[in-house]
Parts: C-alpha cells; structure tokens; sequence
C-alpha cells in the first residue's frame, strides 16, 4: 500500500497532485538598474538633507574639517561625507553658579547644596573673610565656528572663566561690599572681566548679563554678621536722622538771622531817611522864616495849636475878664476843665 498526499478517500493509491504557479512577470532589460538608481537617490537625498531652525545656524564639516555656515532653512549635504552641528545663535543661554534648578518656573524648585555648588560658591573677600556666593551669567553664541573648534569642551571652559573672573573681583572687595553696597559694581566688573577672557581666549561667547542672585555670610557665622548689620544700620538710621534735624534747624535759624539782618538793615535805612529828610525840612523852613519871621511864626503856632488841642480832649477856656457865665452853659457833671 502506498502512502501520498492528499490520501485518497477511496483507498485507492494514485500519483499525488501537481499544482503549477503562474509564471512571473519579467521586468524590461536595463529596468532592474533604473530602480536601483532610484532608490540610491532617495536614500542619497534623505540622508542628505536637514532643515535648520530659525534660531540656530549649522556649521558643515567635511571630514571634520569646516566647510561652510548654513543659515536657517532646509539644506543638503554630501552623505557621509560632511556632518552639521546646529548651533543655537540666537538663543540666550544661562549657566548658574553655586546653585542648580531643578525646576524653572513660578516658584522654581533647587535641588540639594552639593560638594560641587558649595565649591563653586563659596569665596574669599579682600579684607580675608568668607563670603557665599551666587550668581548667573546668560550669555550668546556669537561665533559659532570660534565656538566649535577653537577651544574642546568650551561649556566647562566657560565656567572656569567665569569662577575666575568673580573670584578676581570679590578679592578685590571687602567683605561689607559683597554683601551690602557693592554688588552692582562687582557684577558690573565681573561680566567686564569675564567678557575679556572670552575674547582672549577667543570662544566666540558674547556675554549679556551677569547678576549676583544671593550673596551671604558662611552658615556657621551668619548669626554675628545680621548681629554686625542690623547695628549698621541703626547707625545709619541714627545719621540720618540727625541730618533731618539738622536740615530742619540750621535753615530755619539761618531764615531768621537773615531776617532779624534785613529788618535792622531796613530800620537803619528808614532812621537815616527820616533823618535827612527831617534836616531837609529844617534847612527848607529857616530859610521860610529868614524871609518872612512873623508869618512864619504865626503859621507855626497856628498849626501846632492845630494839632494839640484836638488831643487835649473836650475842654472849655474862658476869658479872665468875664463876669458871668452864661445859665445855658451845662457844666455840671461835665468832665471839661475850665480855666481862667
């Protein structure tokens, strides 16, 4: 009995069945290397293309070596031959020092004090004390070919100039300046010198802004040094208002010698006016009288007469030579003086 597939429902053997598949479509002669040729441009095109960001720039190598600058855009660039570094040229950037953040936001969250943000912080001032340290620098890529190959590991490089460049000028300062009057100028003067390191060393970094973000006393001290201020600032307070007493006293007493000198001032020029002017009149009045003496004295008289009997007060005169007194006169109860 032979065996076969499929079985023969019968029982009967039979030759197995032979199925024939439809011939295959031949291609055309030369299509087969058209297709590859395609296939090769595709591949070719997109590993040669690479769109850079409008805030970026990319910096071609051919072999390692630089080729050329891209603007931002789609581009092309010879597959595995030249590679692109995209450099973010129009973005701020910011690097922190003594301190790192974990989390940026409203309320920004910082992770834990390490061996390597206390290292970075903490600094020795001019007058030999110990001062803590934070700051931020933001900075740009202003030369990213300078930025690419002039100087390796240009991030670390950076922060060490710019641990060098604060450190220079905190040693430079005493202590009561770092931690009070002086923090403008010291940031001013460390961007300044941390600007000069860059263009020595020629990194291609612009550097925009530096700021001190905390600057305090070493933990163990801190307690003497808020005992040290808070007494600073008491005597400050104290200054200040004994100036205010000053500004308010001095002007006031300078007012009023200046016044008491111009009301005497005035007093004397009105004495010496009414001075002369009354020897004036006397000249001009002996001259009068030089010419005329009995009018002149009668007008005298008459106009002294003038002016003292309106302030004798109401008084009746009588002639010595009157007998009799006229019986309408009323005088009594009458506060006049009657003379004879």
């Amino acid at each position: 009995m032979r065996s076969g597939w499929p079985p023969d429902p019968g029982g009967v053997g039979r030759a197995p069945m032979q199925v024939r598949l439809p011939p295959m479509p031949r291609l055309p002669a030369g299509s087969g290397f058209a297709l590859l040729a395609i296939a090769g441009a595709l591949i070719l095109f997109v590993a040669g293309y690479y769109q850079v960001e409008p805030d970026e720039v990319g910096v071609v190598q051919r072999f390692g070596a630089y080729a050329r600058t891209t603007e931002p855009g789609p581009h092309l660039k010879i597959p595995f031959v030249e590679t692109v570094t995209k450099v973010p040229v129009q973005r701020q950037l910011k690097m922190e020092f003594g301190f790192r953040t974990s989390r940026a936001g409203q309320r920004s969250e910082f992770a834990p004090d390490s061996a390597e943000t206390r290292a970075e912080a903490v600094m020795l001032t001019g007058d030999l004390n110990v001062a803590v340290v934070e700051w931020i620098v933001q900075f740009r890529i202003k030369d990213p070919r300078a930025y690419l190959f002039h100087i390796r590991d240009v991030p670390e490089t950076f922060r060490y100039m710019s641990e060098a460049a604060m450190r220079q000028v905190v040693g430079d300062h005493s202590v009561d300046e770092v931690l009070t009057i002086g923090r403008e100028t010291i940031a001013r003067q460390a961007k300044e010198e941390l600007q000069r390191l860059c263009n020595l060393y020629g990194i291609g970094i612009e550097v925009q802004q530096l700021v001190l973000q905390d600057v305090n006393p070493p933990d163990p001290v801190k307690p003497a040094f808020n005992e040290v201020n808070q007494a600073i600032q008491e005597r400050e307070r104290a200054i200040n208002d004994a100036w205010a007493d000053y500004n308010k006293a001095v002007p006031r007493a300078k007012g009023e010698a200046e016044q008491a000198v111009r009301a005497a001032e005035g007093y004397a020029v009105e004495r010496v006016n009414n001075a002369e002017g009354d020897a004036r009149r006397f000249v001009s009045f002996y001259e009068e009288y030089r010419k005329s003496p009995a009018v002149t004295r009668k007008r005298v008289y008459l106009e002294t007469m003038g002016t003292l009997i309106p302030r004798a007060g109401r008084k009746l005169i009588l002639d010595e030579k009157a007998r009799g007194i006229l019986p309408l006169l009323q005088l009594e109860g009458s506060p006049a003086e009657v003379k004879r």
